[in-house]
């Protein structure tokens, strides 16, 4: 099978290959450099020597990790320098909390998950409930006509939104990024993006050359992204040079949203007010095919695979990437003891309205899909819809006083 590598000399034009590899090879020498020697270092000791201590760990990739599977990758590299030890320093760094289990790594590219994959794999299997990427086969669909009963009851759902990451292939993911790589996503992508037309249309705002008032405008409509604080991230590199080569483009309705070299290349976002998933899906459909198009035009492509699908920089992303979400009112659900047993067995998860690690406050949750990998995405935006249609039901039912069942838990992956 041929190596992500191999696929990048192959599928782009020559040209622009060697422009970018020089590009970012002659920009950052000095990291290469630094990198190259640490590796040597390093085989001054035995792997033994350099085995993290992750006794008081909680995350996938400390339950994973064993001295044998460090012991075999340590002094391994990717084709752009990126190690093990890099790879899961986040981890390292953050043991988590006793009963929140985080991932505990990132990948610096697409080869990560290749020349890292002993470690990799498991951890991937133990975040996607189960699934085997060695065997395996990832399914994708962006057909949005598949969708069935998407418009829910405005008098419960406030907003509705549906969001995935791209990551160009040929370019180092944000953790390993260097300067010039994460210009050029930038470029890439405004390219790109000038070229929808339509609803789609619309402009890009740099984080560094943005307005008080653009600003202050993006940050009053929940649009701008923040510098990463969380040391999760900071941990993995990802707030390196902020806000260089950040930004947000969106379209002139504010319907269609794309970040730029957030904790991924891309961050693509569809959304509106009120219950209408179908019509959000739709633009979601729409927008990615039509970014993807306009990028293969100039010589780039995002980075997929059969077995991973789309591929991003953290593992809990791959697959989809996708989250199809609503922000419900569920004033007597949410005092139900059984809501949370509801959610489980249809596969959904909650977290308040201010984003992730939020608390919900009040009766209004969000409600969105808990698989990213093994569905694909009209599977998953269908899960939230059925799903959410059915907490609605309830909702109906207990403030009549009536009853409801349980429903049986659904398969994560097909039969």
């Amino acid at each position: 099978m041929a190596t992500s590598f191999s696929r990048l000399l192959s599928g782009r034009k020559s040209a622009m290959v060697l422009a970018s590899l020089g590009a970012g090879t002659l920009a950052s020498a000095y990291l290469f450099t630094d990198t190259a020697a640490a590796a040597e270092k390093r085989k001054l000791y035995p792997p033994s020597a350099d085995f993290p201590d992750l006794r008081k760990h909680n995350n996938c990739m400390a339950a994973a990790l064993t001295p044998s599977i460090y012991g075999k990758l340590r002094d391994k590299l990717t084709p752009n320098n990126w190690s093990l030890d890099q790879c899961i320093q986040t981890g390292v760094d953050n043991p988590g909390h006793p009963f929140i289990k985080t991932v505990g790594m990132v990948a610096g590219d697409e080869e990560s998950y290749e020349v890292f994959a002993e470690l990799f794999n498991p951890v991937i299997k133990d975040r996607h409930n189960g699934y085997d990427p060695t065997v395996m086969k990832h399914p994708t669909d962006l057909d949005a006509s598949k969708i069935t009963s998407g418009v829910f009851d405005d008098q419960y759902v406030l907003s509705s939104r549906v969001r995935t990451g791209r990551s160009i292939r040929g370019l180092s993911l944000p953790p390993a990024c260097t300067r010039s790589e994460r210009r050029e996503v930038e470029r890439v992508c405004v390219q790109a993006l000038d070229g929808l037309k339509g609803d789609l249309a619309g402009r890009y705002y740099s984080l560094s050359d943005m307005t008080d008032k653009e600003q202050q405008q993006l940050i009053d409509e929940h649009f701008l992204f923040d510098k990463p604080v969380s040391p999760l991230l900071t941990a993995a590199g990802m707030a390196r040079d902020w806000p260089d080569a950040r930004g947000i483009w969106h379209n002139n309705e504010k319907t269609f949203l794309i970040w730029v070299n957030e904790e991924d290349h891309t961050r693509v976002i569809s959304m509106e007010k009120g219950g209408n998933m179908k019509r959000v899906f739709e633009r979601f459909c729409r927008g990615l095919k039509e970014v993807e198009h306009l990028i293969q035009e100039r010589g780039w492509e995002f980075m997929w695979n059969e077995n991973l699908g789309y591929v991003l920089t953290c593992p809990s992303n791959l697959g989809t990437g996708l989250r199809a979400g609503v922000h419900v009112r569920l004033p007597h659900l949410s005092q139900d003891a059984r809501f949370p047993k509801i959610l489980e067995a249809m596969r959904l998860q909650k977290r308040g309205t201010g984003g992730v690690d939020t608390a919900a406050t009040g009766d209004t949750f969000d409600i969105s899909n808990n698989d990213r990998l093994g569905k694909s995405e009209v599977e998953l935006v269908q899960l939230v819809i059925d799903g959410v249609n059915f907490l609605i039901e309830c909702e109906k039912k207990l403030a009549q006083g009536q009853d409801f069942k349980v429903p049986a838990p659904i398969s994560q992956f097909r039969k």
